[in-house]
């Protein structure tokens, strides 16, 4: 008996009664189309894969090299070729004939490259890089300014004065309060660029303290480089170049006293003018009634801020939540509030903890940019 393997193909095989092969192609055919019926559905009904966005080119990416050791000036790390830049996202050179639309008002910084100052927006002197409009018309205070809802909720911005004359009180502050507080450094601190980086790697939005003439001087004193009714247009833009030259990456200036210099429409004309050409706020503390600030501001197109109260004219905790109280309670009939401090001890503790409430309660802490009036989108 031949083995079955050596057995011609076909050869002595039993045939039955023939099949019907019309039913099982028809079979085959149907299961071929509900399987691509099945596949058109998932398609349509699968949102993740419809919703997944195919850009339209890549993008390149560029960081230039890490930045200078903490205290190196901006002047020396401009030198430097190694030094800190910007970032820059710039289309592929392959990708040919694409459109690239961007959103106007979104001229704020990225976040991650917070501390690194974009070199459109400075201007070389003697003194050290100063803040200046870009060519394209962007501003510092646009640049700069701290991201934040843009809701109609209640809002209230903090800003805390006096970081850089005390190295620990400066850490302290830059550690413990919140980012959406708004740090106000002193032209006569060290170190500042360091702090700047530290402060805006941190979330912060910053401004320079401004040192004008109080009624008294010089008794009552804000330091050197003060601004003083005595001294000529010259000498005061002179001093007000110095302080904008100590770092970068702020969106203004507030005044450190001054109250019989702000009152003087004469000598502070010219200063407010060239802050509002630099693209630069100006926040006034709201300590002199006798303030020319806001009409000054407006004449020159400057953004500008009024603060309602400083919460720690008196030095203890109660004193400084009473205060903060009364500035949420004006921001609840208002709609929104500003407030200052300086960077004690007790007024930062006091502050951190109090932010944390007041978010529970449904309040927004923005950076002082949010809440300035800007002449300019008028």
């Amino acid at each position: 008996m031949d083995k079955e393997i050596e057995r011609p193909l076909g050869a002595n095989v039993k045939t039955g009664p023939r099949r019907r092969r019309g039913a099982p192609r028809i079979l085959a055919l149907t299961v071929v189309v509900a399987a691509l019926a099945g596949a058109g559905l998932f398609a349509v009904f699968d949102k993740d894969a419809l919703r997944t966005p195919r850009p339209a080119t890549d993008a390149t990416v560029s960081v230039e090299p890490a930045e200078a050791e903490p205290g190196t000036t901006p002047s020396e790390i401009e030198a430097r070729s190694d030094s800190p830049s910007v970032i820059s996202v710039e289309p592929d050179g392959a990708a040919q004939n694409v459109i690239v639309i961007r959103d106007p008002s979104a001229l704020g910084q990225d976040q991650r490259v917070a501390h690194l100052p974009d070199r459109a927006l400075i201007e070389q002197s003697e003194m050290g890089p100063l803040p200046v409009r870009a060519a394209d018309g962007r501003r510092p205070f646009d640049v700069y300014a701290r991201p934040w809802s843009g809701s109609g909720g209640t809002k209230i911005a903090l800003v805390i004065g006096g970081l850089g004359l005390s190295q620990t009180g400066t850490q302290t502050a830059i550690r413990k309060l919140p980012p959406e507080v708004t740090l106000a450094f002193a032209p006569q601190g060290n170190s500042l660029d360091r702090w700047m980086r530290e402060a805006r790697r941190a979330g912060h939005e910053i401004v320079m303290q401004l040192p004008l003439e109080p009624f008294d001087y010089p008794h009552v004193n804000p330091g050197r480089n003060t601004l003083t009714i005595a001294g000529s247009d010259e000498q005061n833009l002179g001093n007000l170049r110095w302080v904008l030259s100590r770092t970068t990456n702020y969106t203004g200036v507030m005044n450190y006293m001054g109250a019989r210099f702000s009152a003087d429409e004469a000598k502070f004309a010219p200063v407010m003018a060239e802050i509002g050409e630099r693209g630069l706020l100006y926040l006034d503390d709201g300590a002199s009634a006798r303030s020319l600030a806001p009409d000054l501001a407006r004449a020159n197109k400057t953004p500008f801020a009024v603060a309602t109260t400083t919460i720690d004219g008196e030095r203890d905790r109660a004193s400084i939540l009473k205060k903060l109280d009364e500035v949420e309670a004006t921001a609840r009939a208002k709609g929104s509030a500003l407030a200052t401090g300086s960077a004690f001890e007790t007024t930062v503790d006091a502050v951190t903890n109090w932010v944390a409430e007041a978010k529970r309660r449904g309040i927004e802490i923005v950076s002082v940019s949010a809440l300035a009036a800007d002449p300019e989108k008028k």
